[in-house]
């Protein structure tokens, strides 16, 4: 992950002494240097007469390209002088934050850095800045935590609105909660959604040489463990698809690809898409999702330009009293392996000649996400919980001996029924952590309800 980029200003008043201003602002800059956010900084402003101090920060921050504003009241100041500055960076997140006074020998020194900002909170709200106010306590350490997600919720804010996912066909099985409206994705989030043909990506697999499939299928080798052998015809096709998808991912920046599955892949060219999946996730870093599912691919780009995790999907198979079985009917990224990436040949139903993957999944405390739309509005469902190993389980149509498909049992951390009756898909998302805070400031930050 790139670190945050902001631009930092101090603001105490002209009558307050300078040097307590500028010392209060260098600790605070410094303080979130340490904690990896790149800035710009500016000296403190005042509320000089002739406003030379904030003309002097505009003409000095505006050149700079960053992904949200501090404004660090370290000190009472008339609202105008923050309010001036803040305006020229109206189209960035800004974040108010209120320094706080010293205990020097049992006697309180302060500022007013909270009289400063009582008076801003409400008028920045009331004029309509993209903001997060966070005040320091004088008995507490400074909030730094809250400040970085902010910042990180900031960056991963700009990182999303340049996103472009492929995907290649269009509504997988007809379903229906996969479906998106392009126009209000692009407008709330800035995503662009690019559909591609099969065709091409058939077309483009017969012009790479045996080598270059070669090259590709001795990685292969060398960092998956087959149970048992597999065709090495259906690796090289499965290579050359591959590399088709991978060609144009490239060509055309994607952030998240998804694939016409069961009604393409499978159906049309009898080849389960697995290894393609892995394989683009994994020596592509990109985010991988089944059947077309955009809102899916969306919630994953989020989750990745959040966190800097792959965003896995998962499906849930069983619910339980207390939270699912969830797994994936093909395959995982390399990063949410326990281990070594395992692989078997299988086939299901009437297809036959995939390679499934039959890794474990790490465990451990884990956040589940998706974005829909409710009644015209986007909302995230956010939860989290615990990732267990699961029982012994298979689904039903694999040949025999079925696979132990990649799975977790997750617990939940909340009420049961109130999760299934606001689940928003059979897909979800998973990062590992508590990200709630990141998910929340970014939602926020966009107008996104956020169900819990």
């Amino acid at each position: 992950m790139r670190n945050p980029k902001a631009a930092f200003v101090g603001f105490g008043e002209v009558n307050t002494p300078a040097e307590v201003i500028q010392r209060k602002c260098e600790q605070a800059s410094e303080l979130l240097v340490s904690r990896a956010l790149d800035l710009v900084c500016t000296a403190p402003v005042t509320d000089d007469p002739a406003g030379k101090d904030v003309e002097r920060a505009i003409r000095e921050l505006r050149p700079h390209d960053v992904d949200l504003i501090v404004a660090c009241v370290a000190g009472w100041i008339p609202s105008h002088a923050v309010i001036r500055v803040l305006s020229e960076f109206r189209h960035l997140p800004v974040l108010l934050w209120g320094l706080s006074g010293d205990n020097a020998g049992g006697r309180v020194i302060t500022t007013a850095d909270q009289a400063g900002t009582t008076a801003l909170r409400q008028t920045i709200e009331d004029l309509g800045f993209h903001y997060k106010y966070i005040p320091s306590y004088l008995d507490a350490p400074p909030p730094i935590e809250k400040i970085v997600t902010f910042a990180r919720s900031a960056a991963a804010l700009r990182d999303v609105r340049c996103a472009r996912i492929g995907s290649m066909g269009y509504r997988d099985m007809n379903l229906y909660n996969t479906l998106f409206d392009g126009v209000s994705l692009r407008r709330q989030l800035g995503v662009e959604i690019e559909f591609f043909e099969m065709l091409e990506v058939v077309q483009r697999s017969a012009t790479f040489t045996a080598a270059e499939v070669q090259a590709v299928v001795a990685r292969i080798h060398h960092g998956w463990s087959f149970e048992s052998a597999a065709d090495p015809r259906v690796l090289e096709l499965g290579v050359r698809y591959y590399l088709a998808i991978r060609e144009r991912a490239v060509e055309r920046k994607y952030r998240g690809v998804s694939l016409i599955d069961v009604d393409g892949m499978k159906r049309l060219l009898q080849f389960p898409p697995a290894m393609i999946f892995m394989l683009l996730a994994d020596e592509l870093n990109i985010c991988t999702i089944p059947e077309n599912d955009i809102p899916g691919a969306v919630t994953q780009v989020i989750a990745n330009s959040l966190t800097g995790q792959i965003g896995a999907y998962l499906e849930f198979y069983e619910f339980l009293a207390n939270g699912a079985l969830m797994g994936v009917p093909d395959y995982v990224p390399g990063e949410i392996v326990e281990g070594q990436i395992r692989v078997r040949p299988s086939s299901f139903g009437q297809l036959a000649g995939g390679v499934l993957n039959v890794s474990r999944i790490k465990t451990g405390l884990v956040t589940l996400c998706r974005l829909a739309q409710r009644k015209g509005r986007y909302v995230l469902h956010l939860v989290t919980g615990q990732a267990k190993q699961p029982p012994a389980w298979e689904e039903a149509g694999w040949a025999p001996p079925a696979p132990q498909l990649p799975g977790i049992e997750f617990i939940l951390d909340g009420d049961m029924e109130r999760f299934a009756n606001n689940v928003m898909g059979q897909h979800y998302i998973l990062s590992y952590g508590d990200n709630t805070a990141l998910f929340q400031d970014f939602c926020a930050l966009k107008g996104i309800e956020v169900i819990g």
